[in-house]
């Protein structure tokens, strides 16, 4: 069952090279990457076993914080974040929350749709370009 609000697209690549691919389209496009966590390397340092599960950090303050102003609850949700994954069979995937459920999420108006959109044609974008083959 797919969780609500999650966008998950499969990627052509491995995880390494996804995330890698991801990571550097989302500098290319002039956000900050905050953070990235190696999940299975934090699994592995406690002696259990985790598939390659990979989280970047990132975003872009002129984008996030006029939702701030709106609700600051949002913040619990931003900046946005994108899980490189890897399932049982090897395949490798691409997740991220809907910018537009976490709008809806927190309960932001109407004036929130501009900057929403285009944060969901920018992470579309990115996704596509990290996961797809040209």
């Amino acid at each position: 069952m797919a969780a609500e609000g999650l966008i998950t697209i499969r990627s052509a690549y491995g995880p390494e090279d996804t995330m890698n691919r991801f990571d550097a389209e989302v500098r290319a496009k002039g956000m900050t990457v905050f953070a990235r966590i190696d999940h299975a390397a934090g699994a592995a340092a406690v002696g259990l076993p985790l598939r390659p599960t990979d989280l970047l950090i990132f975003g872009n303050a002129k984008g996030g914080t006029p939702l701030m102003q709106q609700v600051q609850t949002i913040g619990i949700d931003l900046p946005l974040k994108a899980l490189v994954w890897q399932d049982a069979s090897g395949t490798t995937w691409l997740s991220y929350n809907d910018p537009a459920w976490v709008v809806q999420r927190h309960g932001l108006d109407d004036t929130a749709n501009a900057t929403v959109n285009a944060m969901r044609q920018a992470l579309h974008a990115i996704a596509s370009k990290a996961t797809t083959v040209p």
